[in-house]
């Protein structure tokens, strides 16, 4: 039975209003604080914090690529490593599309292409959102107590256990089976998975760190670290991204990653400053990933120049 990619249907519920929402609110914010975040315009030596940060950011998509091969062959794909990287970095653009799981739906057609069954296919996405999630989570305590998040957060590792795990991704399964249309039904036979893949978690903090680290350049360039500290802007960092990736119908979490840091460090530092740190990474985030897709889809294009 051949996977076929579906067509695209709007989103139901409210899943596209979360997302209009959110970026309506931080449009707003934008509009009422415009000149203030004009005014921050970077001197030379933030416009090099920018393009290093945007350095960063680039190596944190082949790190995320690396994790998402290291899941796959937990899973028993054992694909090459610099295909599958490449695969990942160059589907990555995708999410920006309306829906933001077409990164997911290409990944699995590909997948599909070299032989994996859908079951797996469908499992490696899933598990490689959960993943990021989770890693995500264990880095919010660094921002303190914050009200028991910094407690709670963390307890999200307590999904690995595999009689949790298992259950949960056999309802993933079903739902994202349903959303990709796939008439095979030996997509739905969810087979449960022996032990945690605590390998491809380890390798997600250093792609969260990386970008972070990008994320940092925007802050240092444009706002004061010792108002709230490093802690306290990487776990609304953390919890932000993840709930940009975890929102239905927020592509690329636009909208949502913004909205929710603005609310975690509002009153703590200036909403100018916020925004201005926020459009910047943005801007790095986009670029980044399309230097990262574009410098895999040149090396496509000259390979076989090189090999002839």
């Amino acid at each position: 039975m051949k996977w076929k990619l579906p067509r695209w249907r709007p989103p139901g519920g409210l899943r596209p209003w979360v997302a209009g929402i959110s970026l309506l609110l931080v449009l707003l914010a934008l509009w009422s604080h415009g000149q203030e975040v004009l005014a921050l315009a970077p001197d030379q030596r933030g416009w090099a914090l920018l393009v290093f940060g945007l350095a960063l950011t680039v190596v944190a998509q082949w790190a995320n690529g690396l994790a998402w091969w290291a899941l796959l062959r937990w899973l028993q794909l054992p694909l090459p490593l610099l295909e599958m990287v490449q695969l990942f970095v160059r589907t990555n653009l995708l999410k920006y599309l309306p829906g933001g799981v077409w990164h997911q739906v290409d990944r699995v057609r590909l997948l599909r292409q070299r032989g994996a069954s859908g079951r797996r296919a469908l499992l490696s996405v899933l598990l490689e959102a959960l993943l990021m999630v989770i890693a995500a989570f264990c880095l919010v305590p660094f921002g303190g107590l914050q009200a028991g998040l910094g407690v709670v957060c963390p307890l999200a590792l307590l999904l690995l256990r595999p009689q949790w795990l298992n259950r949960l991704l056999e309802r993933l399964l079903r739902s994202k089976r349903k959303l990709l249309q796939d008439s095979d039904e030996e997509a739905l036979n969810f087979e449960p998975l022996r032990g945690a893949p605590w390998q491809p978690l380890l390798l997600e903090f250093p792609f969260l760190l990386l970008r972070f680290s990008g994320f940092a350049c925007c802050v240092v360039c444009f706002s004061s670290v010792a108002s709230v500290g490093w802690g306290s802007w990487l776990a609304g960092f953390a919890l932000a991204w993840s709930m940009g990736l975890v929102v239905p119908g927020a592509p690329g979490g636009l909208g949502v990653f913004e909205l929710v840091l603005l609310a975690r460090l509002s009153g703590a530092v200036p909403e100018a400053e916020v925004l201005a740190v926020l459009v910047s990474y943005r801007l790095i985030s986009v670029a980044a990933e399309l230097l990262a897709a574009g410098g895999v889809e040149l090396d496509r294009r000259q390979r076989p120049s090189l090999q002839s």
